[in-house]
């Protein structure tokens, strides 16, 4: 038994959420959810190739194929929505500090490659977040956590891309509600890549607090604070403790959708841990 499975409260929370069963009575015996969960987990945790995953999780390519199928249906990011949904209306969602960050995930060899159909090379790359940096051949994931560490929303550019412009697809892909000045967060915390005249007018429009220290050449704020702004490491420990996921530390998926998808399940059960 690997101790990267789920436990048994786990299980409860988020079977809701699978597909149902079959009963396996005709055809091929049937491998349940929960074990199939249990042997992606491995790959995630392990970082292992999907060929390894140990045969007491079933068929390695009923593993992946099952992954690979939840995956562009949107599952996933479907329960990573409902449970923030449900942690907010329990009121574990905080409101007064949101934290954003990146990070340059090297991406492996095998990374590369997908099938590009009528694309071009430096198209195909861009569409499954691959470039390079300073870093080498890479993808940057960006992160928004409240100020307690809870995830709240994650997209992924080419290494080479900034901070700045996919801001506003990062507070996209956070699924609370934030359409009334009371749902929005008061205050919003990230170094100084995201420092920019444009970020700041677009949150004192919303009537958010830009908590962001400006750059060298730039005329300096006396009223920035600075204890708002101590708390915005909760973001980077965040992205710690994701990438003591292997399979999220090193990019090993050709396709943008998966690498993403083990990121969510990290997430799943971070916000597990909340409840």
């Amino acid at each position: 038994m690997s101790r990267h499975n789920l436990t048994d409260w786990e299980w409860k929370s988020i079977r809701v959420f699978l597909p149902a069963e079959r009963s396996g009575s005709v055809g091929r015996p049937w491998v349940s959810h929960r074990k199939v969960i249990d042997g992606i987990l491995w790959v995630l945790c392990s970082g292992g190739r999907w060929k390894d995953v140990p045969a007491e999780f079933g068929n390695h390519k009923t593993i992946y194929n099952r992954f690979y199928r939840w995956t562009q249906e949107g599952m996933w990011k479907r329960i990573v929505n409902r449970l923030l949904h449900r942690l907010d209306a329990l009121g574990k969602v905080d409101r007064s500090l949101w934290c954003v960050d990146s990070s340059v995930i090297r991406a492996h060899r095998v990374a590369s490659g997908a099938r590009r159909g009528k694309l071009s090379n430096e198209e195909n790359a861009r569409k499954n977040a691959l470039g390079r940096s300073k870093g080498g051949y890479s993808t940057k994931i960006h992160i928004a956590t409240d100020a307690k560490g809870l995830p709240l929303g994650v997209t992924a550019t080419p290494g080479q891309c900034g901070e700045t412009p996919e801001l506003g697809n990062l507070f996209s892909s956070v699924p609370l509600k934030m359409h009334h000045k009371r749902k929005r967060p008061k205050a919003i915390a990230g170094d100084k890549a995201y420092s920019a005249k444009s970020t700041r007018n677009a949150l004192n429009i919303k009537g958010i607090k830009a908590v962001i220290p400006k750059r060298e050449n730039e005329k300096r704020n006396k009223r920035f604070a600075k204890k708002l702004y101590k708390k915005r490491n909760i973001v980077e420990r965040v992205i710690g403790w994701l990438k003591e996921s292997r399979r999220i530390a090193t990019r090993y998926d050709k396709k943008i959708d998966c690498y993403l998808a083990m990121i969510h399940i990290a997430m799943i059960r971070m916000l597990l841990k909340r409840y």
